[in-house]
């Protein structure tokens, strides 16, 4: 049995966040797998710039998807974790087969910038609660895609 989380931010509260912060958990880990398949996958004259920008960016959702998990758990929730509540959760839509390189480059400026509007949508709540801690992991979350999809749309 888990000790009682009491951390100055009630249930209810905790709850609401968690759940904003689950759907940021799973567009996170659906654009990660996303970029790590355009990664694998890309080909043309743009091979060598795009399979080096998309390993950094899978590289930082990565320690991302880390994150965002450990601050669920943190306000004393269970992280979803499986393809089939990331289905569910997620804003952003699979991509199946190997698209284009600049049909690639679209998506990933759409699904950056649909992470943003999830982190932006679980906003309020925190900031409601004074949870400071998920304040700040939002916004860092909203600017790191925000840079992503405007140098992604660069290219474009």
């Amino acid at each position: 049995m888990q000790a009682p989380v009491n951390i100055g931010i009630p249930e209810g509260d905790r709850k609401t966040i968690v759940e904003g912060l689950s759907k940021l958990l799973a567009d996170t880990y659906t654009l990660y797998l996303k970029t790590h398949n355009f990664h694998w996958n890309v080909t043309g004259p743009m091979f060598q710039s795009l399979h080096t920008l998309f390993e950094q960016q899978y590289m930082e959702l990565a320690l991302a998807v880390d994150q965002i998990a450990e601050r669920i758990r943190t306000l004393g929730y269970r992280a979803p974790g499986s393809y089939s509540e990331y289905g569910e959760l997620s804003s952003i839509e699979e991509t199946r087969g190997v698209p284009e390189a600049t049909d690639m480059i679209r998506l990933l400026v759409e699904a950056n910038e649909a992470v943003v509007r999830t982190a932006r949508a679980a906003f309020p709540a925190a900031e409601k609660a004074s949870d400071e801690s998920t304040v700040d992991l939002l916004a860092e979350r909203m600017s790191i895609h925000e840079k992503a999809a405007w140098m992604l749309r660069s290219m474009l």
